[in-house]
């Protein structure tokens, strides 16, 4: 067990220890957060695949006392470095998935064009690979009876975590915070595209039993009918929906309450910052008007573990890289943070 005696949560962080300056191992921590250098498929703004080392340096500077999960971090929250191998591949397929996609978005078809087709047989067969991979690093921390977070890179690394999150807990629900539904088929012809990871996830995850989802405000017409035809299994509260109750009188308690009363006991968070409004995420990957403000989202998050149901799990992604400008990291150090110790008191 590590020693916490002689450290300090009031004194400045040490960057020489971990993630927010906190002096765990991985052997140590009840939380291990894995970092997924990967944002292959990005069809707007891309640098999210170096998220990780930027949030790194921006946890130094929060203050580790929260008072409404007061010592949770004593329990010990440790994150990996990025594997270079992941990021190292990702920038390779991420040069011709550019190339690519300026291609057919020029109308061109696919099939006249030899490379083209051999760039998206490749980032195809990189999706399938990051899934496994993810997977596998998952599977050996749950085996060791850690918890486990995942932070991005774009949206799409999170389907090997869904997976082996299923095999140890079974049925659960997840709670999508996103201005996008993600449930586009093989969008761009890629298979494993960040707009297609929720239908994935519901295809090829049976125990995946609900899909609630927050802050949509951005989507397409295929991906509206999917969720009219899957009511029930998927659960969309569109961000204009929320403002309309809300301009017509009804409080974001009554809405939470509801949200609450959709989710199944188990609920893994999958928080897509671009959920939130843009200012507070400006160079995210795909950032969109309107969204939600950080404390409506923990309001809402604590109603969910006072209502007894436990968090398994949450990711982090689709955080942006500014030039000289560490706003998106620093809010996503604190949402971080918030979210680490949500899990950690939610399982005791």
């Amino acid at each position: 067990m590590t020693d916490l005696s002689h450290f300090d949560p009031n004194a400045a962080s040490n960057p020489n220890n971990n993630i927010f300056g906190l002096p765990f191992t991985e052997e140590d921590a009840r939380l291990v957060i894995l970092p997924v250098p990967w944002e292959v498929t990005v069809s707007y703004n891309a640098g999210t695949a170096r998220a990780a080392d930027h949030i790194f340096k921006a946890s130094m500077h929060v203050d580790l006392f929260d008072p409404d999960n007061n010592d949770a971090w004593k329990q010990g929250f440790f994150m990996r470095y990025p594997d270079k191998k992941i990021l190292l591949k990702s920038d390779y397929l991420r040069k011709e998935a550019e190339l690519y996609i300026d291609y057919i978005c020029h109308g061109e078809k696919l099939e006249k064009n030899l490379f083209m087709c051999k760039s998206q047989r490749d980032i195809n067969e990189g999706g399938t690979y990051l899934n496994k991979w993810v997977y596998e690093q998952t599977k050996q921390l749950l085996n060791r009876n850690k918890l486990v977070a995942v932070l991005g890179g774009d949206h799409s690394i999170v389907l090997g975590f869904f997976k082996a999150i299923a095999e140890l807990h079974g049925d659960f629900g997840v709670l999508q915070i996103d201005a996008h539904c993600d449930l586009r088929q093989s969008y761009e012809f890629f298979t494993y595209s960040h707009a297609s990871v929720m239908y994935n996830a519901l295809t090829e995850i049976p125990s995946l039993t609900h899909l609630v989802q927050l802050g949509v405000r951005d989507y397409c017409q295929q991906e509206y009918e999917y969720i009219q035809n899957n009511q029930g299994r998927v659960i969309t509260y569109f961000d204009k929906d929320i403002k309309e109750r809300q301009f017509e009188g009804e409080t974001w308690k009554q809405i939470t309450d509801e949200i609450v009363n959709k989710l199944p006991e188990k609920v893994l968070v999958s928080f897509d910052i671009d959920g939130l409004d843009p200012k507070l995420c400006p160079n995210t990957g795909t950032p969109v008007q309107g969204g939600f403000e950080t404390e409506q989202i923990f309001y809402l998050l604590k109603k969910i573990v006072q209502s007894g149901r436990k968090f398994i799990g949450f990711d982090l992604v689709e955080i942006g890289v500014g030039d000289n400008n560490e706003w998106d990291a620093n809010v996503g150090a604190h949402i971080l943070w918030r979210l680490a110790n949500l899990l950690v008191a939610s399982n005791q």
